[in-house]
């Protein structure tokens, strides 16, 4: 065995065997010693004189006991545990001064530990599926600058899609789905559940295997009926888990599904499905044009994503020049899975994870300013040390071992603040935050808090470790650490210190200045619509066409004639999101349609009666009317964001529009309404044909009926699931407020205002405390000067603006530092303000003020107390 083994198998025994290795030191000293012992009594000695000239030889035992130890580098151990014993022991004796300092941290490391929790979750953790960085989606952008997360960038078509299945090599598995709530009856009750209608390989992309059962049949896929497979949730809730569950149907639509087969636990893939079915074949689906479904692929092992997305841009230049008509301007974007699914919201995490970074640096900077604090009641302790043979390295050790305890007492406090903390953002996150619901302390979360605590013991305690053990020796132990010892240059420390708190609070407050005042803007913007006193009943007739407008048709009637109800209709997609778009063309339809240059237009159905109940304004011409039905012309209302882009001051009324939907015939304009925000406040209008929903099969049976009444919407839940309910059993029915869908337009923008709001007022206060301390700390250092000023004529004004001065020129430096950074740190914002620029003056300047006023306040209460010094009390001290 090598000389280098040998050492390591020794320092390996010394910690996990420390007492057995011990043992066989003292044995082997003992052993020694004897054998000279042994020696001296043979060269004739008497057995104490052998002894004592062994002993000699030997150079003391205990002193060799300690070289043999040192030999095996373990010693660290015992220093360690020595110091952390001390620390303990030092912490107990201010334990005000402890719990401060660690509350100081657990706030700042809990904060981060939450956030990260969140940020693990939605954006570090791989998907839990086979080979996740394999699985990558395909999207059918234009060239001329849509994004591909866009709505109508995202879906394909069919007849696209196949020849890129056919034409690629760089993919194992390709499929395309088309998912939405759908009325289901697994029992006696119709509901909603999420259904997804997939291709034959959709399942081997990502690698699943049923827990109970198989998967579709090719007879199932060729026919796009046959059997369901069901989510494991679904089949705990609905089925308790049976394994009986196969043949077993479920209602889906109109259609009766045996249950073929249950997917494993945590497989929901798409957007939480309930139900995966075969997916049907239309003549609609043979169009280039018809862009309806989702495209997923697994690339083969060893495939880059650079490569797939080189070869898919050729097959897309291919198509296009094979397909003009249809393909022109598009291009195909190949992205990972996850990087989809977290879309936007990476930004704001990242954000937010920066935000609670600051306040933890705010949080080290105050805590080492109370260190420093203590840092002058000890420097005649570091100075006995010193002077006794500690080396300062050693003396840094110690502080720094105490500055680690308390870390880890904060770091484990802050576990508890990052458990509820979790909690909560996950209460306060959009609903549409993906992978939420994964959010959890796990041991990741618990290296991150344990790596945070180990970095913030540096940083905080390194500062105060340093300045105590360079104290002058003679000037310590004469004046045992008196304030004149170090008291100037601790003052210059601590107030860089508050300096720094200042300028990071005054980052964080700009940035939630600004998207504070980006979400007032957002509450305030004309919607175009009256969301107040408007209740939304979705509801979907699973039975054909005429069966479905007879529904509505009749539910609307017995709904407008309640008591309480103003006016009421129905529509595809209340404001708040586009469900269909396309292009349009006046007058004519040409003969080639370029669909990539038409103008975009989104498509609306809805009946009689809606504009009234959402208080949309008619602004000339008609609404809809009952005797718009299949067998009259075509009738369509325009929005006036539609006639200003396309009829330049003419009147519409009259005109022939195509906006293909379910056909290609054109539709004459009857009426014109005001514009609405359909995708949010956030949102610009955009041209909108809204179509007579019983001259149309597509969508016609799935509707959102909108009531708007004089009182409280809510109370009329249980009426209008009555009225759904004795016209058609089986129609699911669920219920929310224009109010609600509004709310939940503005959920980002009012998730990111109230975190960035509450962190940076947390920074706030954090510095605000560090200014309070300096102040308080610097009174206590001139208490002999401001007497001796006070007994030489100094008046309460001037001893309050000797004292109030210094607070407001750290301040001012801070606020000068700080709005440098924050100016270009906002920049970052840009992308997520509404009506406000980063660079707003009125939000730094109200930042100014706001600190600069409670930087007074903080600076007043220490000034006021100077002012009382009676100065025969202090010159005493002197």
């Amino acid at each position: 065995m090598s000389r280098g083994l040998q050492r390591l198998r020794l320092t390996l025994r010394s910690v996990f065997r420390r007492n057995r290795v011990d043992e066989e030191l003292d044995e082997e000293l003992q052993y020694h010693l004897e054998r000279l012992i042994a020696d001296g009594v043979n060269s004739g000695l008497t057995p104490e004189g052998a002894r004592y000239g062994a002993l000699r030889a030997m150079g003391g035992i205990m002193k060799s006991r300690e070289e043999c130890r040192d030999m095996r580098h373990v010693n660290f151990i015992d220093d360690l545990a020595r110091d952390l014993r001390y620390a303990g022991r030092s912490l107990r004796r201010s334990p005000g001064f402890s719990a401060l300092a660690a509350l100081i941290m657990a706030l700042g490391i809990g904060a981060n530990t939450a956030v990260f929790s969140v940020v693990n979750a939605v954006l570090l953790k791989p998907l839990s599926y086979r080979d996740p960085d394999r699985i990558v989606s395909l999207t059918n952008p234009l060239t001329t600058g849509e994004s591909h997360t866009a709505l109508g960038a995202r879906l394909v078509s069919i007849p696209n899609f196949q020849d890129w299945r056919d034409q690629s090599s760089s993919f194992e598995a390709m499929a395309y789905y088309q998912g939405r709530e759908a009325p289901v009856m697994a029992g006696s009750t119709a509901e909603y559940a999420q259904v997804t209608g997939v291709s034959a390989d959709f399942f081997r992309v990502f690698g699943v295997q049923p827990v109970v059962g198989r998967f579709f049949s090719a007879e199932d896929v060729k026919r796009g009926g046959g059997g369901a497979l069901i989510s494991y949730a679904y089949w705990q809730n609905h089925f308790g888990g049976d394994a009986r569950v196969l043949g077993r149907t479920v209602r889906v639509y109109d259609l009766a599904r045996p249950i073929v087969g249950v997917l494993p636990p945590g497989f929901h893939f798409p957007d939480k499905t309930d139900l995966w079915v075969p997916h049907g074949e239309t003549d609609l689906m043979k169009s280039r044009l018809a862009q309806n479904d989702y495209a997923i692929a697994l690339l083969k092992p060893g495939v880059s994503l650079e490569h797939a997305q080189t070869e898919m841009t050729v097959i897309a230049r291919r198509l296009e020049q094979q397909y003009p008509d249809t393909n022109k301007g598009r291009t195909v974007t190949v992205t990972r899975v996850r990087d989809e699914m977290v879309g936007d919201v990476r930004l704001t995490l990242y954000l937010l994870l920066g935000a609670v970074g600051v306040v933890l640096l705010i949080a080290c900077a105050n805590t080492a300013t109370l260190l420093l604090g203590k840092a002058m009641s000890r420097t005649r302790e570091v100075a006995v040390r010193a002077a006794l043979g500690a080396s300062r390295r050693r003396i840094v050790r110690q502080l720094i071992t105490e500055s680690l305890l308390l870390a880890l007492t904060a770091g484990a406090a802050g576990l508890l603040f990052a458990n509820w903390g979790s909690r909560a953002l996950v209460a306060l996150a959009p609903a549409d935050l993906p992978r939420l619901a994964d959010t959890r302390i796990d041991s990741w979360v618990l290296a991150f808090t344990l790596g945070v605590s180990l970095a913030t013991s540096l940083l905080f305690g390194l500062v105060p470790a340093l300045w105590a053990s360079k104290a002058d020796l003679n000037g310590a132990l004469k004046q045992a650490a008196t304030r004149s010892v170090t008291g100037g240059g601790m003052v210059r420390v601590r107030g860089a210190l508050v300096v720094a708190e200042i300028a990071l609070a005054v980052v964080l407050l700009s940035g939630a200045g600004l998207l504070t005042r980006s979400f007032v803007a957002l509450q305030k913007v004309a919607l175009g619509f009256r969301p107040q006193n408007v209740l939304v009943m979705r509801a979907t007739v699973p039975a054909p066409i005429p069966e479905a407008n007879r529904f509505f048709n009749d539910v609307i009637s017995q709904i407008g004639a309640l008591p309480g109800v103003l006016a009421a209709g129905a529509t595809m997609a209340p404001p708040g999101h586009v469900e269909s778009s396309g292009g349009y063309f006046l007058d004519h339809m040409p003969a080639q349609p370029d669909w990539t240059t038409a103008p975009h237009v989104a498509l609306n159905v809805v009946a009689p009666g809606t504009f009234a109940a959402l208080g949309i304004p008619l602004t000339s011409g008609r609404d809809f009317n009952n005797g718009d039905t299949p067998d009259k012309p075509l009738v369509v209302v325009v929005n006036q964001a539609l006639v200003r882009k396309s009829f330049a001051g003419e009147s519409p009324l009259g005109r022939t529009i195509f906006c293909p939907f379910d056909t290609l015939k054109g539709m004459t304009i009857i009426g014109v309404v005001g514009d609405v925000r359909q995708s949010g406040p956030g949102s610009e209008p955009i041209p909108e044909c809204y179509m007579a929903y019983r001259q149309h099969v597509y969508n016609g049976t799935a509707l959102s009926i909108v009531v708007r009444t004089t009182g409280d919407p809510a109370a009329l839940t249980q009426t209008l699931r009555g009225i759904a309910r004795a016209r058609l059993p089986d129609v699911p029915v669920k219920f929310t407020t224009m109010e609600a869908i509004v709310s939940d337009n503005v959920a980002a923008p009012r998730f990111r205002a109230l975190l960035f709001g509450l962190f940076s007022a947390l920074a706030a206060c954090l510095a605000i405390a560090g200014v309070y301390g300096v102040m308080a700390y610097a009174v206590g250092q001139r208490s002999n000067e401001i007497g001796l000023r006070i007994a030489l004529g100094a008046t309460t004004g001037s001893v309050l603006r000797l004292i109030i001065g210094r607070g407001l020129a750290l301040a001012a430096l801070g606020l000068a530092l700080g709005l440098t950074a924050a100016v270009a740190g906002t920049r970052l914002l840009t992308t997520m303000l509404f009506q406000v620029k980063p660079n707003d003056s009125l939000v730094y300047l109200a930042v100014a003020v706001v600190l600069s006023a409670v930087t007074l306040v903080a600076g007043f209460v220490p000034a006021r107390r100077a002012s009382k010094i009676d100065p025969l009390a202090a010159l005493r001290q002197e």
